[in-house]
């Protein structure tokens, strides 16, 4: 019973005098009543901790669609995700018809040490079998405090019988940087999976090693946001001293401003920003400064559109609440929320969806409020998310049912472990570099009609309308998966961007053909 006015005690941290006090306190009595009720007189006895969660996050769903109760499990996962690393042996896996497969392993760390190679598959743990493990369960027996051992048995193609390792855990990095490479004469990309407390170090880091090039393709598509502090430095990046870069307003919190601190580091470099509809929060933060100052051009397809500042309170079981307390701004004032009801987070959900169709964008455009950018006065919009300068649509001439079929059941992964396995050895001979890959080697015919293969013994009946049409999309897909098992991560976008992204090219040609004058060229 305590627990519970604890929990509730929290969560009325909001001042009461705007509110009907005397109200508050009838429906707190009344929820700690049911309470008692339910612990004393219920038939069976009951385990209160799911209920009382479940009345938590009830009472959230009411709200916005982005406050949120976390229990005291994910939160551990959540805060290894901020801090940027976690104590364990450093490999990315995946579980495929229940084996546990190393799909790389983490440069310099414990498992690489000691001999731990991609496409192993790791059969035990310490003294279980990890065969049939789940993916939520390998973490748990691989990570562990700093110093300690574990020990594995791994499967290796081509080697009779187990290897057996023992490996000493070690601090592990989340990297937030997926790539960085060099995409044309003196420009740079950089692509960035979240904002966590080491993004910016890491993206600082990289853009020294490129050589601070004078054009920067930045992507920020798939990221969903993060920590406000490292999205601010971000854009303080490429912006001047005093440039506003944020502000928030709430009814309970103070309004605030958010100003880069000092010179960026590149305030004269051409810059192009990559969005997509899975671009959130942080992400949007930048993207909306860089737009708002004409600092560079915005490309790709409308962001998500949460524009909500969550508070996170921690519980005193390791649990956590995050209320809404305010709503981000542009500098140009501009909302990044988009609309929403309350109590509604279905409808808030498949809205996303539909906004992405001609014509509910078009219909959206249309009663978009106007605002105009702070140095050049040009028109954008609000209404929620941030609108691209140059709109790129997604690609799909060269997706089929039958290849998305192929890509659901499983079978391009479990393809590519198994290719891999028989090919790692004499693809690493004849390619020892990246640049020597990338430039010599395409998936041959044989390959493809090996996937195709293993489709129909999975069930999936050959197509040869959907092959012909997916063809050259699985050649590159598998070429970049094979890169980056190979090379790390980020060979992968060093593959699958000129191939496969007309957002990526289209920000190249207009890194390319940048006037004289450092104002981007936009037409054709």
């Amino acid at each position: 019973m305590r627990r519970l006015l604890v929990i509730l005690a929290t969560l009325c941290v909001l001042p009461l005098a705007a509110q009907n006090a005397e109200d508050n306190a009838q429906q707190f009595q009344k929820l700690a009543q049911v309470f008692r009720y339910l612990s004393g007189l219920y038939v069976d006895d009951v385990d209160m901790k799911p209920v009382v969660e479940g009345a938590i996050t009830g009472m959230l769903e009411e709200l916005d669609p982005h406050s949120a109760y976390i229990g005291a499990e994910e939160m551990k996962g959540v805060q290894e995700s901020f801090d940027g690393e976690f104590s364990g042996i450093g490999v990315e896996f995946n579980v495929l018809r229940d084996s546990v497969i190393v799909v790389n392993t983490i440069a310099g760390g414990p498992a690489e040490r000691v001999g731990v190679r991609a496409n192993d598959r790791i059969v035990r743990i310490d003294t279980l079998e990890a065969v049939g493990m789940g993916r939520a369960d390998v973490p748990k027996y691989l990570r562990g405090k700093r110093g300690t051992k574990v020990e594995i048995d791994v499967v290796r193609h081509g080697t009779p019988g187990r290897l057996h390792f023992v490996i000493v855990r070690d601090k592990i990095p989340l990297n937030t940087v997926d790539a960085a490479y060099l995409a044309g004469d003196g420009i740079g990309y950089i692509k960035v999976n979240r904002f966590g407390r080491t993004t910016m170090t890491e993206f600082a880091d990289a853009y020294r090693k490129l050589g601070k090039p004078q054009s920067l393709i930045l992507d920020l598509r798939g990221n969903g946001g993060g920590l406000l502090e490292q999205a601010v430095e971000m854009a303080g990046f490429f912006l001047p001293r005093g440039a506003a870069i944020v502000s928030t307003e709430g009814r309970a919190v103070p309004a605030m401003t958010f100003r880069a601190q000092s010179d960026g580091t590149d305030l004269k470099g051409r810059l192009a920003v990559l969005i997509d509809e899975a671009s959130a929060s942080a992400s949007e933060i930048v993207a909306g400064a860089v737009q708002d100052w004409d600092r560079g051009v915005v490309v790709g397809r409308p962001s998500f559109g949460k524009g909500l500042v969550q508070r996170q309170i921690g519980l005193p079981d390791g649990s956590a609440v995050r209320v809404t307390v305010a709503r981000y701004h542009t500098p140009s004032g501009r909302v990044i929320q988009r609309p929403y009801e309350k109590g509604k987070r279905r409808e808030y959900y498949l809205d996303h969806l539909r906004r992405y169709d001609d014509a509910t964008r078009d219909s959206l455009d249309a009663g978009a409020p106007a605002y105009r950018t702070l140095r050049t006065g040009r028109t954008v919009y609000g209404g929620g998310g941030i609108r691209p300068d140059v709109l790129v649509e997604a690609d799909t001439t060269g997706f089929s049912d039958y290849y998305a079929e192929l890509i659901r059941r499983g079978i391009v992964a479990d393809f590519v472990g198994d290719w891999l396995d028989r090919s790692r050895d004499s693809l690493s001979r004849r390619y020892p570099t990246f640049e020597a890959f990338d430039a010599g080697y395409t998936p041959s015919d044989a390959v493809l009609d090996d996937l195709a293969r293993l489709g129909s013994e999975r069930g999936v009946e050959f197509d040869a309308a959907g092959f012909a049409v997916s063809e050259s999309v699985m050649r590159a897909q598998l070429k970049a998966l094979a890169a980056q098992r190979l090379f790390g991560t980020g060979a992968y976008f060093q593959v699958v961007n000129p191939a496969l992204s007309p957002s990526y090219a289209r920000a190249l040609a207009i890194l390319e053909a940048w006037d004289e004058q450092g104002a981007p060229v936009l037409e054709p």
